[in-house]
């Protein structure tokens, strides 16, 4: 089954009409994206038309940002 991971943006303010979800990887499939950022029905609509399970990512807490670091 193809799954597309999903994260929040990081910098979209609270009430800002800026779409708030990013594609950061697809498995299990081929899928050509065009756009860097998307709104949530949009993401929900392409996992649909593909048959796709969405994973949203949960967000690194700021302490355990380090860990991840080069």
């Amino acid at each position: 089954m193809m799954k597309l991971y999903v994260r929040e943006r990081q910098k979209v303010g609270e009430g800002v009409k800026q779409p708030k979800y990013r594609i950061v990887a697809v498995t299990g499939g081929q899928l050509q994206i065009e756009a860097t950022h998307f709104r949530k029905v949009e993401v929900e609509q392409i996992a649909a038309d593909v048959g796709a399970q969405v994973v949203y990512m949960e967000p690194v807490p700021e302490d355990e940002k380090h860990k991840f670091q080069h």
